[in-house]
Protein backbone atom coordinates (compact mmCIF):
# COMPACT_ATOMS: atom_id res chain seq x y z
CA UNK A 1 0.00 0.00 0.00
CA UNK A 2 1.55 3.69 -1.32
CA UNK A 3 1.36 5.84 1.87
CA UNK A 4 -0.28 9.31 1.27
CA UNK A 5 1.55 12.31 0.85
CA UNK A 6 0.41 15.75 -0.01
CA UNK A 7 1.86 17.88 -2.54
CA UNK A 8 3.75 21.34 -1.85
CA UNK A 9 0.71 23.21 -4.14
CA UNK A 10 -1.85 21.19 -1.63
CA UNK A 11 -0.06 22.10 1.53
CA UNK A 12 -0.15 25.71 0.22
CA UNK A 13 -3.48 25.39 -0.54
CA UNK A 14 -4.71 24.00 2.66
CA UNK A 15 -2.62 26.90 4.85
CA UNK A 16 -4.74 29.14 2.56
CA UNK A 17 -8.09 27.85 3.49
CA UNK A 18 -6.62 27.94 7.20
CA UNK A 19 -6.98 31.19 6.85
CA UNK A 20 -10.23 31.89 4.95
CA UNK A 21 -11.75 29.60 7.62
CA UNK A 22 -11.03 30.80 10.90
CA UNK A 23 -11.68 34.30 8.95
CA UNK A 24 -15.05 33.28 8.77
CA UNK A 25 -15.18 31.05 12.07
CA UNK A 26 -12.75 33.22 14.73
CA UNK A 27 -13.49 30.86 17.44
CA UNK A 28 -11.96 28.46 14.98
CA UNK A 29 -8.56 30.17 15.98
CA UNK A 30 -8.10 28.92 19.65
CA UNK A 31 -8.87 25.08 18.51
CA UNK A 32 -6.08 25.32 16.06
CA UNK A 33 -4.02 26.27 18.79
CA UNK A 34 -5.05 23.48 20.70
CA UNK A 35 -5.24 20.80 17.64
CA UNK A 36 -1.38 22.08 17.40
CA UNK A 37 -0.22 21.55 20.45
CA UNK A 38 -1.97 18.16 20.71
CA UNK A 39 -1.34 16.44 17.22
CA UNK A 40 2.60 17.90 17.72
CA UNK A 41 2.79 16.14 21.25
CA UNK A 42 1.33 13.21 19.14
CA UNK A 43 3.89 13.33 16.57
CA UNK A 44 6.48 13.24 18.77
CA UNK A 45 5.77 10.59 21.11
CA UNK A 46 4.88 8.53 17.89
CA UNK A 47 7.97 8.77 16.64
CA UNK A 48 10.30 9.13 19.71
CA UNK A 49 11.97 12.26 17.96
CA UNK A 50 14.41 10.06 15.80
CA UNK A 51 14.35 12.90 13.22
CA UNK A 52 14.11 16.14 14.97
CA UNK A 53 10.32 16.40 14.87
CA UNK A 54 10.23 18.74 18.14
CA UNK A 55 12.09 21.29 15.58
CA UNK A 56 9.33 20.99 13.17
CA UNK A 57 6.71 21.35 16.00
CA UNK A 58 8.37 24.40 17.35
CA UNK A 59 9.19 26.15 13.79
CA UNK A 60 5.11 25.51 12.87
CA UNK A 61 4.26 27.09 16.12
CA UNK A 62 6.88 30.34 15.94
CA UNK A 63 5.54 30.74 12.22
CA UNK A 64 1.56 30.86 13.66
CA UNK A 65 2.09 32.89 16.69
CA UNK A 66 1.12 35.82 15.19
CA UNK A 67 -1.57 34.94 13.07
CA UNK A 68 -3.14 33.08 16.49
CA UNK A 69 -2.63 36.46 18.53
CA UNK A 70 -4.39 38.99 15.56
CA UNK A 71 -7.38 36.14 15.93
CA UNK A 72 -7.49 35.83 18.98
CA UNK A 73 -6.20 32.21 19.06
CA UNK A 74 -3.49 32.53 22.02
CA UNK A 75 -4.06 30.61 25.39
CA UNK A 76 -1.89 33.82 26.70
CA UNK A 77 0.80 36.10 25.40
CA UNK A 78 3.48 33.62 26.21
CA UNK A 79 1.38 30.64 24.33
CA UNK A 80 3.92 30.41 21.79
CA UNK A 81 7.25 30.86 23.37
CA UNK A 82 5.90 28.21 26.38
CA UNK A 83 4.83 25.73 24.17
CA UNK A 84 8.32 25.72 21.61
CA UNK A 85 10.30 25.54 25.14
CA UNK A 86 7.64 22.42 26.01
CA UNK A 87 8.83 20.81 22.93
CA UNK A 88 12.03 21.62 23.26
CA UNK A 89 12.49 19.94 26.70
CA UNK A 90 10.80 16.94 25.15
CA UNK A 91 12.77 16.63 22.45
CA UNK A 92 16.11 16.70 25.13
CA UNK A 93 14.54 14.17 26.57
CA UNK A 94 14.20 11.41 23.84
CA UNK A 95 17.52 12.53 21.89
CA UNK A 96 19.36 14.27 24.65
CA UNK A 97 22.16 17.28 23.76
CA UNK A 98 25.33 18.12 23.71
CA UNK A 99 27.43 18.58 26.82
CA UNK A 100 29.13 21.30 25.52
CA UNK A 101 25.85 23.26 25.61
CA UNK A 102 26.87 24.49 29.00
CA UNK A 103 27.43 28.05 28.09
CA UNK A 104 23.49 28.39 27.23
CA UNK A 105 22.79 26.72 31.06
CA UNK A 106 25.32 29.14 32.12
CA UNK A 107 23.08 32.35 30.14
CA UNK A 108 20.28 31.24 31.86
CA UNK A 109 22.18 31.19 35.40
CA UNK A 110 23.47 35.27 34.53
CA UNK A 111 19.40 36.13 34.75
CA UNK A 112 18.69 35.01 38.39
CA UNK A 113 20.42 38.25 40.21
CA UNK A 114 17.97 40.89 38.41
CA UNK A 115 14.82 38.17 39.44
CA UNK A 116 16.46 38.57 42.98
CA UNK A 117 16.57 42.52 43.05
CA UNK A 118 13.03 42.62 41.85
CA UNK A 119 11.88 40.12 44.29
CA UNK A 120 13.31 41.75 47.32
CA UNK A 121 12.67 45.42 46.81
CA UNK A 122 9.32 46.80 47.39
CA UNK A 123 8.22 48.45 44.20
CA UNK A 124 4.79 48.17 43.63
CA UNK A 125 4.97 45.65 40.40
CA UNK A 126 3.62 42.92 39.62
CA UNK A 127 6.68 40.63 39.85
CA UNK A 128 5.28 37.34 38.39
CA UNK A 129 4.07 39.47 34.87
CA UNK A 130 6.82 41.47 34.46
CA UNK A 131 8.89 37.91 34.65
CA UNK A 132 7.31 36.46 32.11
CA UNK A 133 6.93 39.43 29.63
CA UNK A 134 10.63 40.60 29.87
CA UNK A 135 12.51 36.62 30.57
CA UNK A 136 9.85 34.20 28.19
CA UNK A 137 11.80 35.35 25.18
CA UNK A 138 15.98 34.90 26.63
CA UNK A 139 14.89 31.49 28.14
CA UNK A 140 13.17 30.43 25.51
CA UNK A 141 16.27 31.12 23.25
CA UNK A 142 18.80 29.40 25.83
CA UNK A 143 16.39 26.38 25.80
CA UNK A 144 16.04 26.36 22.24
CA UNK A 145 20.12 27.00 21.70
CA UNK A 146 20.53 24.04 24.11
CA UNK A 147 18.61 21.55 21.98
CA UNK A 148 20.30 22.75 19.14
CA UNK A 149 23.85 23.18 19.78
CA UNK A 150 26.00 21.29 17.82
CA UNK A 151 23.27 19.45 16.51
CA UNK A 152 23.26 17.29 13.00
CA UNK A 153 21.09 17.57 10.71
CA UNK A 154 21.00 17.76 6.43
CA UNK A 155 20.87 21.34 4.76
CA UNK A 156 17.71 19.77 3.16
CA UNK A 157 16.33 18.83 6.44
CA UNK A 158 17.01 22.34 7.90
CA UNK A 159 14.65 23.77 5.00
CA UNK A 160 11.72 21.57 5.79
CA UNK A 161 11.89 23.17 9.42
CA UNK A 162 12.32 26.55 7.50
CA UNK A 163 9.03 25.93 5.57
CA UNK A 164 7.50 24.91 8.27
CA UNK A 165 7.43 28.39 10.01
CA UNK A 166 6.80 29.44 6.15
CA UNK A 167 3.55 28.22 5.56
CA UNK A 168 1.86 29.57 8.58
CA UNK A 169 3.27 32.64 7.75
CA UNK A 170 1.57 32.37 4.44
CA UNK A 171 -2.00 32.00 6.82
CA UNK A 172 -1.07 35.00 8.25
CA UNK A 173 -0.61 37.26 5.15
CA UNK A 174 -3.85 35.48 3.04
CA UNK A 175 -5.76 36.74 6.49
CA UNK A 176 -4.32 40.08 6.18
CA UNK A 177 -5.80 40.25 2.53
CA UNK A 178 -8.94 39.30 3.81
CA UNK A 179 -9.23 41.66 6.68
CA UNK A 180 -8.16 44.73 4.74
CA UNK A 181 -8.74 43.50 0.62
CA UNK A 182 -7.59 47.35 -0.15
CA UNK A 183 -4.81 48.95 1.40
CA UNK A 184 -5.26 52.66 -0.48
CA UNK A 185 -8.70 52.96 1.62
CA UNK A 186 -6.92 52.38 4.72
CA UNK A 187 -3.67 54.29 4.37
CA UNK A 188 -3.84 57.90 5.17
CA UNK A 189 -0.36 58.49 6.93
CA UNK A 190 2.87 57.31 6.97
CA UNK A 191 2.87 55.74 10.76
CA UNK A 192 2.61 51.90 10.93
CA UNK A 193 -0.43 50.85 9.85
CA UNK A 194 -3.17 48.46 12.42
CA UNK A 195 -5.72 48.03 9.38
CA UNK A 196 -3.19 46.64 6.75
CA UNK A 197 -1.67 44.58 9.83
CA UNK A 198 -4.82 42.72 10.65
CA UNK A 199 -5.35 44.76 13.78
CA UNK A 200 -2.51 43.57 15.54
CA UNK A 201 0.60 45.29 16.42
CA UNK A 202 2.12 46.46 13.03
CA UNK A 203 5.94 45.83 14.25
CA UNK A 204 5.49 41.85 14.88
CA UNK A 205 3.56 41.76 11.72
CA UNK A 206 6.52 43.16 9.86
CA UNK A 207 8.83 41.12 11.56
CA UNK A 208 7.18 37.41 11.06
CA UNK A 209 6.14 38.65 6.94
CA UNK A 210 9.82 39.90 6.81
CA UNK A 211 11.25 36.32 7.99
CA UNK A 212 8.31 35.27 5.25
CA UNK A 213 10.02 37.07 2.80
CA UNK A 214 13.49 35.68 3.04
CA UNK A 215 11.79 31.80 3.45
CA UNK A 216 9.73 32.56 0.32
CA UNK A 217 12.94 33.73 -1.60
CA UNK A 218 15.18 30.35 -0.26
CA UNK A 219 12.62 28.28 -1.60
CA UNK A 220 12.36 29.45 -4.83
CA UNK A 221 16.07 30.04 -4.94
CA UNK A 222 17.12 26.66 -3.68
CA UNK A 223 14.24 24.50 -3.98
CA UNK A 224 11.91 25.28 -6.67
CA UNK A 225 13.13 22.11 -8.97
CA UNK A 226 10.28 22.40 -11.45
CA UNK A 227 8.77 25.60 -13.71
CA UNK A 228 5.56 25.50 -11.70
CA UNK A 229 7.46 25.19 -8.41
CA UNK A 230 9.35 28.44 -9.36
CA UNK A 231 6.56 30.32 -10.62
CA UNK A 232 4.31 29.15 -7.44
CA UNK A 233 7.52 30.26 -4.98
CA UNK A 234 7.72 33.86 -6.99
CA UNK A 235 3.89 34.66 -6.95
CA UNK A 236 4.53 33.73 -3.11
CA UNK A 237 6.97 36.00 -2.12
CA UNK A 238 5.84 38.71 -3.85
CA UNK A 239 2.69 38.45 -2.16
CA UNK A 240 4.20 37.98 1.30
CA UNK A 241 6.27 41.13 0.24
CA UNK A 242 3.66 43.26 -0.92
CA UNK A 243 1.74 42.71 2.42
CA UNK A 244 5.01 42.79 4.62
CA UNK A 245 5.68 46.52 2.91
CA UNK A 246 2.31 48.06 3.74
CA UNK A 247 2.55 47.25 7.28
CA UNK A 248 4.56 50.34 6.84
CA UNK A 249 6.25 48.77 9.78
CA UNK A 250 10.24 49.33 8.06
CA UNK A 251 11.97 46.93 10.84
CA UNK A 252 11.00 43.54 9.67
CA UNK A 253 11.01 44.06 5.94
CA UNK A 254 14.96 45.78 6.47
CA UNK A 255 15.73 42.67 8.19
CA UNK A 256 14.33 40.21 5.35
CA UNK A 257 15.92 42.38 2.74
CA UNK A 258 19.26 42.07 4.93
CA UNK A 259 18.93 38.18 5.02
CA UNK A 260 18.41 37.18 1.78
CA UNK A 261 21.89 39.78 0.83
CA UNK A 262 23.22 37.22 3.25
CA UNK A 263 22.70 34.48 1.77
CA UNK A 264 23.47 35.21 -1.29
CA UNK A 265 26.64 36.50 -0.31
CA UNK A 266 27.32 32.99 1.00
CA UNK A 267 26.04 31.20 -1.69
CA UNK A 268 28.43 33.24 -3.80
CA UNK A 269 31.37 33.21 -2.29
CA UNK A 270 30.97 29.07 -1.30
CA UNK A 271 30.18 28.19 -5.12
CA UNK A 272 32.49 27.02 -7.51
CA UNK A 273 33.16 28.67 -10.68
CA UNK A 274 30.05 27.07 -12.47
CA UNK A 275 28.27 28.02 -9.78
CA UNK A 276 28.83 31.69 -9.49
CA UNK A 277 28.01 32.58 -13.34
CA UNK A 278 24.48 31.02 -12.41
CA UNK A 279 24.07 34.35 -10.05
CA UNK A 280 24.10 36.83 -12.80
CA UNK A 281 20.05 35.92 -13.56
CA UNK A 282 19.47 35.34 -9.90
CA UNK A 283 20.75 39.09 -9.09
CA UNK A 284 18.89 40.23 -12.33
CA UNK A 285 15.46 38.23 -11.10
CA UNK A 286 15.91 39.71 -7.41
CA UNK A 287 16.41 43.35 -8.70
CA UNK A 288 13.51 43.25 -10.66
CA UNK A 289 11.00 41.63 -8.27
CA UNK A 290 12.24 43.52 -5.35
CA UNK A 291 11.33 47.04 -8.07
CA UNK A 292 8.29 45.52 -8.96
CA UNK A 293 6.87 44.86 -5.50
CA UNK A 294 8.20 48.62 -4.73
CA UNK A 295 6.78 50.25 -7.53
CA UNK A 296 3.15 48.44 -6.77
CA UNK A 297 3.24 49.20 -3.20
CA UNK A 298 3.92 53.29 -3.81
CA UNK A 299 0.93 52.90 -6.19
CA UNK A 300 -1.01 51.52 -4.04
CA UNK A 301 -0.37 53.84 -1.25
CA UNK A 302 -0.05 57.20 -3.25
CA UNK A 303 3.65 57.51 -2.52
CA UNK A 304 3.13 57.53 1.61
CA UNK A 305 5.25 54.31 1.74
CA UNK A 306 8.39 56.51 -0.24
CA UNK A 307 8.09 58.93 2.49
CA UNK A 308 7.66 56.38 5.33
CA UNK A 309 11.67 54.97 4.34
CA UNK A 310 12.31 58.46 3.63
CA UNK A 311 11.25 59.23 7.30
CA UNK A 312 8.81 61.73 6.27
CA UNK A 313 5.68 62.71 6.89
CA UNK A 314 2.69 62.63 4.91
CA UNK A 315 3.18 66.08 3.67
CA UNK A 316 7.18 65.06 3.06
CA UNK A 317 8.19 66.67 5.84
CA UNK A 318 11.05 65.14 7.95
CA UNK A 319 10.61 63.57 11.08
CA UNK A 320 12.23 64.87 13.85
CA UNK A 321 12.61 60.82 15.39
CA UNK A 322 14.69 58.01 12.58
CA UNK A 323 13.37 54.99 15.23
CA UNK A 324 10.05 56.11 15.66
CA UNK A 325 10.66 57.84 19.05
CA UNK A 326 12.41 54.74 21.04
CA UNK A 327 15.99 56.66 21.27
CA UNK A 328 14.64 58.10 24.38
CA UNK A 329 13.74 54.56 25.55
CA UNK A 330 17.62 53.52 24.27
CA UNK A 331 18.86 56.65 26.18
CA UNK A 332 17.10 56.22 29.05
CA UNK A 333 17.98 52.31 29.59
CA UNK A 334 21.45 53.54 28.96
CA UNK A 335 21.72 55.73 31.82
CA UNK A 336 20.25 53.23 34.12
CA UNK A 337 22.94 51.07 33.31
CA UNK A 338 25.51 53.51 33.94
CA UNK A 339 23.49 53.97 37.27
CA UNK A 340 23.47 50.15 38.02
CA UNK A 341 26.55 48.92 36.34
CA UNK A 342 27.14 46.06 38.21
CA UNK A 343 23.43 44.38 39.50
CA UNK A 344 21.44 46.44 37.05
CA UNK A 345 17.64 47.44 38.08
CA UNK A 346 16.08 44.47 38.24
CA UNK A 347 13.79 42.74 35.67
CA UNK A 348 10.83 44.32 34.26
CA UNK A 349 11.94 47.96 36.32
CA UNK A 350 13.05 49.82 33.27
CA UNK A 351 9.31 49.95 32.30
CA UNK A 352 8.32 51.31 36.07
CA UNK A 353 11.27 53.64 36.22
CA UNK A 354 9.85 55.30 32.90
CA UNK A 355 6.53 55.78 34.36
CA UNK A 356 7.45 57.99 36.66
CA UNK A 357 10.41 59.53 34.77
CA UNK A 358 8.15 59.99 31.20
CA UNK A 359 4.44 59.87 32.82
CA UNK A 360 3.89 56.56 30.43
CA UNK A 361 4.92 52.93 31.53
CA UNK A 362 6.61 52.38 27.89
CA UNK A 363 7.94 48.75 27.60
CA UNK A 364 11.66 48.39 25.44
CA UNK A 365 11.93 47.91 22.19
CA UNK A 366 15.78 46.81 22.39
CA UNK A 367 16.45 43.54 24.08
CA UNK A 368 20.09 44.69 24.15
CA UNK A 369 19.82 47.81 26.51
CA UNK A 370 16.93 46.42 27.79
CA UNK A 371 19.48 43.46 29.20
CA UNK A 372 22.02 45.98 30.08
CA UNK A 373 19.77 48.32 32.25
CA UNK A 374 17.91 45.37 33.94
CA UNK A 375 20.81 43.02 34.03
CA UNK A 376 23.98 45.12 34.65
CA UNK A 377 27.04 43.04 34.29
CA UNK A 378 25.35 40.08 34.51
CA UNK A 379 23.53 41.14 30.94
CA UNK A 380 26.85 42.17 29.18
CA UNK A 381 28.18 38.46 30.14
CA UNK A 382 24.94 37.10 28.84
CA UNK A 383 25.26 39.18 25.37
CA UNK A 384 28.77 38.59 24.81
CA UNK A 385 27.67 34.88 25.26
CA UNK A 386 25.06 35.39 22.69
CA UNK A 387 26.91 37.17 20.16
CA UNK A 388 30.16 34.95 20.07
CA UNK A 389 29.61 31.21 20.56
CA UNK A 390 27.30 31.05 17.07
CA UNK A 391 30.72 32.26 15.24
CA UNK A 392 33.13 29.97 16.98
CA UNK A 393 30.65 27.23 16.09
CA UNK A 394 30.14 28.60 12.54
CA UNK A 395 33.98 28.19 12.07
CA UNK A 396 33.82 24.76 12.18
CA UNK A 397 30.21 24.95 10.32
CA UNK A 398 30.93 26.20 6.81
CA UNK A 399 28.13 24.44 5.26
CA UNK A 400 25.47 26.09 7.50
CA UNK A 401 24.34 28.33 4.36
CA UNK A 402 22.03 29.89 6.38
CA UNK A 403 24.03 30.70 9.29
CA UNK A 404 24.81 34.68 8.94
CA UNK A 405 20.88 35.12 7.46
CA UNK A 406 19.26 33.53 10.93
CA UNK A 407 21.83 35.29 12.60
CA UNK A 408 21.12 38.90 11.24
CA UNK A 409 17.28 38.37 11.83
CA UNK A 410 17.95 37.53 15.42
CA UNK A 411 20.26 40.83 16.03
CA UNK A 412 18.11 43.47 13.87
CA UNK A 413 14.66 42.36 15.57
CA UNK A 414 15.99 42.34 19.03
CA UNK A 415 17.47 45.81 18.48
CA UNK A 416 13.51 46.53 16.74
CA UNK A 417 10.90 44.44 18.57
CA UNK A 418 12.46 43.11 21.18
CA UNK A 419 11.49 39.24 21.58
CA UNK A 420 8.40 39.71 21.63
CA UNK A 421 7.34 36.63 20.00
CA UNK A 422 9.17 33.77 20.04
CA UNK A 423 10.54 33.92 16.26
CA UNK A 424 13.88 35.57 17.18
CA UNK A 425 14.84 32.94 19.75
CA UNK A 426 14.10 29.75 17.62
CA UNK A 427 15.59 31.39 14.85
CA UNK A 428 19.14 32.09 16.49
CA UNK A 429 18.66 28.63 17.95
CA UNK A 430 18.81 27.45 14.32
CA UNK A 431 22.14 29.21 13.90
CA UNK A 432 24.12 26.92 16.06
CA UNK A 433 22.62 23.75 13.87
CA UNK A 434 25.51 21.10 12.63
CA UNK A 435 24.13 21.49 8.80
CA UNK A 436 25.70 18.91 6.00
CA UNK A 437 24.82 20.08 2.49
CA UNK A 438 23.46 16.91 0.59
CA UNK A 439 25.90 14.01 0.25
CA UNK A 440 25.86 13.42 -4.00
CA UNK A 441 25.38 10.28 -4.37
CA UNK A 442 22.54 10.32 -1.86
CA UNK A 443 20.85 13.37 -2.97
CA UNK A 444 18.02 11.25 -4.73
CA UNK A 445 16.81 9.46 -1.52
CA UNK A 446 17.17 12.93 0.86
CA UNK A 447 14.77 15.16 -1.30
CA UNK A 448 11.92 15.62 0.86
Amino acid sequence: MKSFRLSYIHIVLIHCIIALVVFAIPFLSKVLALLILIIGVSVVFKTKNKNNEVLLVAAYLVGIEVFLRMTGGNLNNEYAKISVIFFMLLGMMYSNFSLNAFIYWFFLILLIPGIIIVSIVDYDLDVKKALFFNLSGPVCLAICSIYTFKRKILFSDLQNIVLAIGLPILTTTVYLFLYNPSVKDVVTGTQSNFETSGGFGPNQVSTILGLGIFIFFSQLVLFSKTKKEIILNGLLLLFVSYRGVVTFSRGGIITGVVMIACLLVLLYFFSNAKGKSKFIPVFIMTGLMGIGIWTYSSIQTSGLIDKRYANQDARGREKKSQLSGREEIIESEITFFLDNPITGIGVGMGKEMREKSFGTAVASHNEITRMLAEHGLFGVLGLLILFITPFILYIYNKQHLYFLSFFVFWLLTINHAAMRIAAPAFVYALALLSVQVKIPEKAKDSRG
